[in-house]
């Protein structure tokens, strides 16, 4: 190291800094477009992943469904990550996509669970449909020719699930009244649904 007069070593000067460029519209403009970048939101995502998951774990009941939750919340991130123009802001947003996303899947299971209380119906043909409509006409024509007792005991018995018993107690007769006027009342509507048919 060559030395100075006086025995002292020379050091050379630091080079001068460039000024700091200060930042323009459109440099301000770009990183906004830009939004956060894919390694920033992956490494917030790992970083943050187990209180992803508890947060869901809070909302939903199954640990299937939370991580479930919680990697869809970072595709949709990832797939919006342009409208995160503050990547400080990565955490929230992923947060925020964790708790619609939870909401949503309550939604979906009460909306099922609704669903499936209800007894689906049997759905009959078109055809079917029509004949059991043809067939109920027919019948309730061939009820209306029958004799007020018959029709009465028929209607309590075999429409309302009545006894022999509580129908006989309900038309104020006897038993062997309910069995004749019955027994009558279906002869006469084989005939009136057999001159139908």
């Amino acid at each position: 190291m060559p030395g100075a007069p006086g025995g002292m070593p020379v050091i050379a000067p630091m080079p001068a800094a460039r000024p700091a460029r200060v930042p323009s519209q459109r440099d301000t403009d770009e990183a906004a477009a830009a939004g956060t970048t894919v390694d920033h939101l992956t490494e917030t995502y790992r970083a943050h992943y187990r209180s992803l998951l508890g947060l869901a774990a809070l909302l939903l009941d199954d640990t299937a469904s939370c991580e479930d939750v919680v990697q869809e919340a970072f595709i949709r991130v990832h797939s919006a990550r342009k409208r995160v123009r503050d990547p400080e802001k990565t955490l929230a947003y992923l947060r925020q996509t964790v708790v619609n996303l939870s909401r949503s899947a309550l939604r979906r299971r009460i909306l099922g669970l609704k669903l499936l209380s209800k007894p689906m119906p049997d759905m009959a043909s078109a055809e079917e449909g029509a004949y059991d409509l043809l067939e109920r006409d027919s019948l309730i024509q061939a009820m209306k020719g029958l004799q007020r007792r018959q029709r009465e005991v028929l209607v309590l018995r075999y429409f309302a699930d009545m006894t022999e018993a509580q129908v006989a107690e309900t038309l104020g007769v006897s038993i062997g009244s309910v069995k004749a006027y019955g027994s009558r009342g279906i002869a006469a509507l084989r005939v009136a649904m057999g001159a139908a048919a």
